[in-house]
């Protein structure tokens, strides 16, 4: 955040941190920012910081406002520049503003819950049962979790949401692959079983 510091001794608080907007700044305790001391005003200036930039108006202060030794109504100010309230020198040490955007995102979810019977609960869906893991993470999920890709005239992908990795599904066997003389042989046997007469 944008600072000041106070390089006259004497003054009880020599470190004054500016807050976005316009801080006025004066002897009166009701101001933002206090400076105690004979010759600044009641209410001296007021100090606006926007984004990088920091300006300084006098109010009719009675023992002016300077800057670079020149009396101003109005001056913009740098990082490392000093200026005076009356006699009060004050250095500005940054006119920086650092915004601080806390993190947001969700929570992690709880480990799965696994029933007597050995059942394991999704950690996202409590109601449903796993029935999927992910082949490259090991995440293990219910249905809803699994993106399920389905393509036109093929077979369904079943992809992890964390990963996007496959999925298997869990306590199911994958069907095994026939051969083409087994796929055949089938077909034939089909074909045979389907032309018999009744007499035969």
């Amino acid at each position: 955040m944008a600072k000041l510091l106070v390089k006259t001794e004497g003054i009880k608080n020599p470190i004054l941190e500016l807050r976005l907007g316009v801080n006025r700044v004066g002897r009166d305790p009701e101001n933002h920012l206090q400076i105690d001391h004979p010759t600044v005003s009641a209410l001296h200036c007021e100090m606006e910081l926007s984004g990088n930039a920091l300006v300084v108006r006098d109010c009719d202060s009675t023992n002016g406002t300077y800057v670079n030794g020149q009396r101003v109504t109005q001056a913009a100010l740098q990082t490392g520049q000093t200026f005076q309230l009356g006699d009060v020198e004050l250095f500005v040490e940054t006119a920086e503003v650092t915004v601080a955007i806390p993190a947001h995102g969700e929570p992690p979810p709880a480990p799965p819950v696994v029933l007597p019977d050995g059942t394991m609960l999704c950690r996202r869906h409590p109601q449903s049962p796993v029935t999927y893991q992910c082949t490259q993470c090991h995440e293990v999920m219910c249905s809803a979790c699994v993106h399920h890709l389905r393509r036109q005239g093929g077979k369904t992908f079943h992809l992890c949401p964390l990963c996007s990795k496959p999925c298997k599904p869990l306590g199911v066997e994958p069907p095994k692959k026939r051969s083409f003389f087994q796929q055949f042989k089938h077909t034939v046997k089909l074909q045979f079983t389907r032309n018999k007469s009744p007499g035969d």
